[in-house]
């Protein structure tokens, strides 16, 4: 048994742009073209690869299809590279990676600009909480994740990064009106600011200082520049890293709640492949997060 590229490829276009029609957009043929390449691969490997859902999503084997399409597609953009092939001659490649909101806010982007001016290269970055993106490597939806899983995934490899510092922080004027007096007491009562319902840093932070956390009133605010945003309009109070604090802290517009901080253990896992794109895009996270993050 085969596995044309040609499909394979289409397969992974479809189910990264959701449907077919916007699949068809992208590879510049007809709608009725992708279904016939997916009709096709369907039938070459004797089970469905895709179910017909909005958007669509791939089956346990489609999964597989998918995987081995990535590779392939950074295969050939290595071997045009070795073979000295002009910027012009090679195509953009696309590498899918799963990142954190707040890393994605801080210093991730950064790397990300130095590859791409020295490589044919785009990022198609999908934002997930830290103890989630592994789960995106083991689907084979992205070739890399910074991930506070140490553990590789399989057919990873991982590379510790450093630790994301949080400290819990508010502006004066909230701390003047909902933690005047006893920590423990004020604390059940004054509003807290959440990500989302999967954030437990401020719970993480609750349960140090002896508070119950399903106590406090949260908002939720789910965006990493936002969330800050509010916590310096004086919201509520929060778990911030320092990049994201440092300035207002500096300005007097934050003020630190004390209590010890609470560390994110950030790891840097990957495919298992040889490829000299890939390793370079590993070589100038690992190198980033080790000089901006904390030591764990």
């Amino acid at each position: 048994m085969r596995i044309p590229f040609e499909l394979a490829e289409t397969l992974a276009v479809v189910v990264d742009e959701g449907t077919l029609d916007a699949a068809a957009r992208r590879l510049h043929v007809t709608p009725s073209a992708v279904s016939q390449r997916i009709k096709a691969l369907e039938e070459q490997l004797g089970r469905l690869v895709l179910v017909r859902s909005k958007p669509v999503r791939a089956t346990d084997a489609g999964t597989s299809v998918i995987r081995l399409a990535r590779q392939l597609a950074l295969l050939e953009h290595d071997a045009l590279a070795e073979l000295g092939a002009d910027d012009g001659e090679t195509a953009v490649t696309s590498v899918p990676l799963a990142v954190n909101a707040d890393s994605l806010a801080t210093w991730f982007l950064a790397p990300m600009a130095d590859l791409a001016r020295r490589h044919p290269v785009v990022f198609d970055l999908h934002r997930d909480d830290q103890d989630f993106t592994a789960g995106l490597l083991e689907s084979g939806t992205v070739m890399g994740a910074v991930t506070s899983r140490a553990v590789p995934v399989a057919g990873c490899r991982s590379s510790a990064l450093g630790a994301m510092r949080y400290e819990a922080v508010a502006t004066p004027g909230y701390v003047e009106r909902w933690l005047t007096g006893e920590r423990a007491e004020d604390l059940p009562h004054a509003p807290l600011v959440d990500f989302d319902r999967r954030d437990d840093l401020q719970n993480a932070w609750l349960a140090r200082q002896g508070v119950e956390p399903a106590r406090p009133p949260r908002h939720y605010v789910p965006a990493s520049n936002d969330f800050a945003a509010a916590v310096r309009l004086g919201l509520g109070w929060a778990m911030l890293p320092r990049f994201q604090s440092h300035d207002a802290l500096e300005r007097g517009e934050l003020v630190l709640l004390g209590g010890p901080p609470v560390d994110v253990a950030l790891h840097w896992q990957q495919w298992n492949l040889r490829s000299p794109l890939l390793d370079a895009i590993a070589g100038a996270v690992v190198a980033e997060g080790r000089r901006v993050l904390a030591p764990v």
